[in-house]
């Protein structure tokens, strides 16, 4: 029986295919639009046994239920500055109900992809408690349909034998190129760097953080991928961890840290210019976000996450080569 991944040729879909393969699993079904050229590299030596287009896949996972052991569900429009709504509930709310339901039905384990956007601002804190997650606000129309599909999971009578939602925090990692200024801060000061010598960040317009202090739970996408495996393993144990998750390192750092951390890597000494915050996201932007890693470790996780500066230089030595 196959394991699928939607959004497999994507960041973190990808990222799952190379270690799934390392893994061992071969047996792969792999769905994406598989359209975008830019994406293309990130599948490269990969090893499968079919790829099926995102349009078709519910269709196919009707007739072909028996032939799926597992389903990764990684597949979405990750555009935080996506305001049609039409777009994001069709391929991010309305797809994954459809999933959710032939899950359902079939008997298949599923683990989907949330979101920390579902947090937004974090007033409520970044617990991952399923009795507070009616009482998050959104800042923008992508988390709202991450946040849409949550409250869908868990007012359900009848689910897949085995699920996880998955709030990913910010992933950072090879194989994001094709995300463009959706890609990680990671690799946007890695390019500033090495075409300018320096790299900018946002002053901060908050009296309770210095230029550069802002804080944000910054996550290897390797870390990522072994959780999901994680959770795999778990289903064919037969331990039941169903519930969601949140993703993330559980230690805040700053983005002084980070460029300082890839300026490091580079052996460079660093080099940092702080610049406004534009004022139409003014108002939105984050100067904090932090997950709260109790219940996954309470689960059984025990796997340490690296830290920015033990990870980005494996992460800068895929780019420079």
């Amino acid at each position: 029986m196959s394991i699928v991944v939607t959004g497999a040729s994507g960041f973190i879909g990808s990222n799952l295919v190379h270690a799934l393969n390392l893994a061992g699993h071969e047996d792969l079904i792999l769905v994406d639009e598989f359209e975008t050229t830019a994406k293309h590299f990130n599948l490269f030596g990969a090893v499968y046994s079919q790829k099926i287009h995102r349009d078709i896949f519910v269709d196919w996972l009707n007739e072909n239920s028996s032939e799926v052991e597992f389903i990764f569900h990684l597949g979405a429009r990750t555009d935080t500055a996506e305001f049609n709504f039409r777009v994001l509930d069709s391929l991010n709310l309305s797809y994954s109900k459809q999933l959710w339901e032939i899950c359902t039905a079939k008997q298949i384990p599923i683990v989907y992809a949330s979101s920390a956007a579902t947090y937004g601002l974090g007033e409520n804190g970044f617990s991952d408690a399923h009795e507070l997650v009616h009482l998050l606000k959104q800042l923008n129309p992508y988390g709202l349909s991450k946040q849409l599909f949550d409250l869908h999971v868990l007012h359900q009578k009848e689910n897949p034998p085995f699920w996880c939602g998955l709030k990913f925090f910010n992933v950072y990692g090879p194989r994001e190129q094709h995300k463009g200024r959706m890609a990680s801060v990671v690799y946007h000061a890695y390019q500033q760097i090495t075409q300018t010598g320096a790299v900018k960040l946002f002053k901060s317009h908050h009296a309770d953080f210095a230029d550069g202090e802002q804080l944000r739970d910054f996550i290897d996408v390797d870390d990522v991928t072994q959780v999901c495996i994680w959770l795999y393993s778990q289903y064919k144990t037969g331990s039941s961890h169903n519930g969601i998750y949140n993703l993330g390192t559980g230690k805040a750092q700053t983005f002084n840290q980070l460029a300082e951390a890839v300026f490091a890597a580079l052996a460079i000494t660093p080099s940092i210019e702080y610049i406004d915050i534009p004022t139409d996201i003014r108002d939105k932007y984050q100067y904090y976000t932090q997950a709260d890693m109790r219940k996954l470790k309470s689960a059984g996780y025990a796997t340490p996450f690296r830290t920015l500066q033990e990870a980005v230089p494996s992460y800068i030595h895929f780019l420079r080569n």
